[in-house]
Order: C-alpha cells, then structure tokens, then sequence
C-alpha cells in the first residue's frame, strides 16, 4: 500500500498554490498570494525561485507537514525543448533549461525550478508532469506554408491528457484506443487539439497566441495586418509580442482583462461583451472543425475544459455549431493540481515511468 506524501507546486504569475496529498488523498492547499511590489523587484530568476521557495518551506512548517514522509515534488511544467509525453526528473539539465529560458520564459518555468530546490531541501525527488512542451504532432501538421517556419506544439498538455484519460476510464475504454478533440480554455491562451489513440497529432501553439483569441491572447491575427502594425514604427518588439500574448483578445476590446469584471459586464448586458464572448465561442468552434478534419471525421467525443464552459451562452454558442460532430463531455475547470499529483501517485505505485530529461 502506498502510503507517501507528495508536494504539488503550482506557480503562477502572482501567487504559488501549494498543496500536500498522502497518497492520493489531499491534506491541504493553499494559495500563497504575494505582493505585486515585492515580485516586481525580483528581476533576476534566481531571486525569483529563492522568495518562493521560502514561501513553500514557510507554508509547509506552518500545517506541520512531516517532511521526511514528502517521497516526490511535483511542479507544473514550463517551457523546455520537444517532449513525449508522461513525467520527467527534475535534473541539472532541466534546472539549467528553464533557468535560462532556453526555450521562453513563462512563469510556469518556476515550478520545476522550486520543486527541485525544495527537494533537495527535504531529501525528496522532483519531477514534472506532462510540461506545456509536450509534442507528438504528425510531421504534416508542423508544415506552416514556410520552410522558414515550423509549427510547434506548446498547449495545456497536463490539462488534456488529464482529462483524456478521466474521459476514456468513466466510459470504460482505454485513451490509447479512441480519437477525441479537446478544448481547453484557460486564463491565458485556448488550445484545441486532436488526439488521435493517444497521442495529440495537431494542437495550436497557444503559447504565442495562435488559434482563437483568449481574455489577453489575440490569437491567430492576419499575417499581412500584423507585419504592417509590426512595422509601423509605433511598436517595439516588447509591445508587439505584449500586444499578442498579454493585452489582446477581451482585454483588448473590452478594457479589462478582469475576469470577474468581464462576468459583471456580461451580467449587465454589456452588448459589446457579449458580442467578444459569441465571436471568441464562433473561434473555438472553428478550431474544433478543423480538429475534426484532422481526425478525418473519426472522433468519439468532444471534451471541454475551462471556467468559460459555467457560462450557459458560451457553451451553447459551441454546441450549436459543432455539437453535430459528437458526444460532448464537459469538464469546466482546469484542475491541474489534482492531474499533478495523480500523475506522481503513478510514479510511488510503479505505474508510470520516470524519464530522464536529456
């Protein structure tokens, strides 16, 4: 019987959700919230993993958290090269990988980089699950109309392989054997993705705004409009990329990327928000429909995944149009923390592989 605790760590941009299940069982979470001034003055990465590992060690000593019981640290997964899918170690090469931003800086960077200082701090091992780098795309879907230019697979892997796998048990199936598109709608971009026998042969790169538009993310913009605002001479290379991933979409249109503050204006019958909220379902199901192409007709089930999906208009905005296609199977959180640390439940129960990142 396993009977070892495992240390979820969850960075985001302003606070650090930290949780500590036994076994599968959780005994606590909490949401570590830090102040805006004190994160704008950690400028360099090691600063920034320095203050939030102490927050972590804080919180753990705080709800007498027996460390010596901690087996495995989990972070959420940042920006690393092309990988399969399932759980890696945390080791000197990944720590330097993300340290540097070989690949991007995003906070999700720091949750690898946490997990392997408080492991080393508890004697425990420190793993990733299923980072945002996850890339299994057929070589066709990363043909882009230029040699110069390559499509990459960057999405919400721990989110949609989370739910694949909840989706293929509840109806008895294994995920390797059915074909599903899945949507994730989460605070930042939007991925829509074909699994096909579990592997994801097409996803958009949601991490640099391709594909619909999000709260802050435009999404994918037309080329031609999008070099000549490049060029203009009004924007920096920053504020374009800002332009493209941080205040676009929602935010763009509608002055806030609040969400709650969205809510209210839907709420009140905001014409223009709901208007944004039916052009960015209309995207989503575009998505789904090339998705749908990918898999040349075959898929088993549509899942949804994401806070948006409560609201009852957009989720009927999507069913309307693409509800035709197949069974629709509704998830609407992004419950990452429990897909972190059923993934490392896994590992304690020799049930998953860890693999070496190299």
């Amino acid at each position: 019987m396993v009977n070892k605790d495992i240390l979820v760590i969850y960075p985001e941009t302003k606070s650090t959700q930290v949780a500590l299940y036994k076994a599968n069982n959780l005994l606590f979470l909490k949401n570590i919230k830090h102040k805006p001034e004190i994160l704008a003055e950690l400028k360099e990465p090691a600063k920034k993993i320095e203050f939030r590992t102490q927050a972590v060690m804080r919180e753990l000593e705080e709800n007498d958290a027996e460390l010596a019981d901690i087996e495995i640290v989990v972070g959420r997964g940042g920006l690393l090269k092309p990988l399969n899918a399932g759980v890696y170690e945390v080791n000197e090469k990944m720590v330097d990988d993300l340290r540097r931003g070989t690949e991007g800086w995003h906070h999700t960077n720091l949750g690898g980089l946490i997990a392997f200082e408080v492991a080393k701090k508890i004697n425990a091992k420190a793993i990733l699950a299923d980072p945002v780098s996850v890339d299994e795309m057929d070589d066709i879907a990363r043909v882009s109309g230029h040699p110069l230019i390559r499509r990459r697979s960057v999405f919400h892997s721990l989110n949609q392989k989370f739910y694949a796998r909840k989706y293929a048990k509840a109806h008895h199936k294994k995920y390797e054997e059915i074909n599903l598109i899945i949507v994730t709608v989460g605070m930042g971009g939007i991925s829509v993705a074909a699994h096909r026998k579990g592997r994801v042969v097409d996803v958009n790169n949601a991490y640099d705004g391709d594909g619909p538009f999000s709260i802050k993310r435009s999404g994918s913009l037309p080329v031609g409009d999008l070099l000549r605002l490049a060029f203009s001479g009004k924007y920096s290379k920053d504020e374009m990329f800002r332009l493209i991933t941080k205040e676009g979409g929602y935010a763009a249109y509608l002055g806030t990327g609040d969400i709650h503050e969205i809510d209210d204006l839907m709420a009140e019958g905001d014409e223009k928000a709901l208007f944004i909220s039916d052009a960015c379902a209309y995207q989503v199901s575009k998505e789904v429909g090339a998705m749908y192409a990918v898999l040349e007709g075959e898929v088993d089930a549509i899942i949804l995944t994401g806070n948006i999906f409560h609201s009852e208009r957009f989720l009927e905005n999507v069913k309307r149009r693409v509800g035709k296609i197949a069974e629709f199977s509704l998830y609407p959180s992004v419950n990452d923390i429990e897909a972190l640390a059923e993934n490392a439940f896994l590992v304690l129960k020799g049930e998953l592989p860890v693999q070496e990142y190299e």
